[in-house]
């Protein structure tokens, strides 16, 4: 018996016009059968899909660009309504013109380079990714890197007149250590950081030593990014990932993304400029994996060595 490769795998989803097993998609209609499917909800009670969009990459030419405007619009469709984006991406304008139309449908995330937060450079900044977005406002916006930063204060001080000023509905951070979240807690205001964004997947599974558990324990969610292996999405050839899924008859993706979000306080944003791709992705929203499959993958992808 030989697994099927991606491809093969989403040829045969259109020919047959659905996905089997519990974690179907209804291909006629392009939507969920499970509509609600996972979410998780933010400490200020805000909730959102566990299974949102990443836009790293997109809108650079690497495909036609109708194609993956039409890849972010499906998602949407599919209940993807979480759309990541920074301005070091070069993606947001891409974005904008993706959800025209569809804004209030969208939880809106960007975020602001290290070394645009001095002075009054946070503001300026989000004043240009709005302006890029054509929106006014975001729904989460994130301080890229803790690097360079010697006053989170200062940050926390800018983030929360932005979000007084109706600019942001709330702020939080990307690549921060466990030091760097202590640190963080100790300035005024500093504890109202809504979100930590890292990369985790089935195969990076080091933030479950101390950074995953830290942010359970401040009932804070994670956003992960690079959920399927980072560059060249190598757990899509992982046969472990493939095996499991042949048996839900889905992809290595959707279980690889299903894992991610398995426990209702991590959001996965994958990054898919080609429409069957986010059709798969989407899939992991109503994944159930058992058990044995969880151990299955944990053994085959044990946490790294300290």
């Amino acid at each position: 018996m030989r697994v099927l490769n991606r491809r093969e795998f989403s040829g045969l989803c259109v020919a047959f016009g659905s996905f089997t097993g519990a974690s179907a998609l209804n291909a006629g209609s392009g939507t969920a059968l499970n509509a609600a499917g996972r979410t998780v909800k933010f400490r200020d009670g805000t909730v959102v899909p566990a299974l949102g969009q990443g836009s790293a990459g997109l809108g650079k030419g690497k495909r036609p660009q109708v194609d993956e405007e039409e890849a972010v619009r499906t998602g949407l469709s599919l209940g993807m309504t979480l759309i990541d984006t920074a301005e070091i991406y070069g993606s947001e304008e891409f974005i904008g013109r993706a959800i025209a139309g569809q804004r209030d449908r969208v939880f809106l995330v960007s975020k602001v380079s290290p070394n645009h937060v001095a002075g009054n450079g946070v503001a300026r900044a989000c004043e240009a990714s709005l302006s890029r977005l054509g929106t006014d406002h975001l729904n989460l916006y994130l301080l890229h890197w803790p690097t360079g930063v010697t006053n989170f204060s200062r940050v926390v001080a800018a983030f929360e007149k932005l979000r007084s000023a109706g600019k942001i509905r709330a702020w939080g951070v990307s690549n921060f250590k466990v030091s760097d979240m202590e640190n963080l807690f100790r300035v005024p205001q500093g504890d109202r950081c809504a979100t930590n964004q890292l990369p985790y997947s089935v195969g990076d599974r080091g933030i479950e030593r101390d950074l995953l558990p830290w942010c359970e324990r401040y009932g804070m969610p994670v956003m992960a990014y690079s959920p399927l292996g980072g560059p060249g999405a190598k757990l899509l050839r992982d046969p472990t990932l493939a095996r499991i899924g042949a048996a839900h008859g889905c992809s290595a993706a959707a279980v690889a993304l299903a894992w991610t979000i398995r426990n209702g306080n991590v959001i996965a944003i994958p990054v898919s400029g080609s429409v069957t791709h986010v059709k798969e992705n989407a899939v992991a929203l109503s994944l159930t994996l058992t058990p044995q499959d969880i151990q299955t993958l944990e053994a085959a992808h044990p946490l790294p060595k300290r």
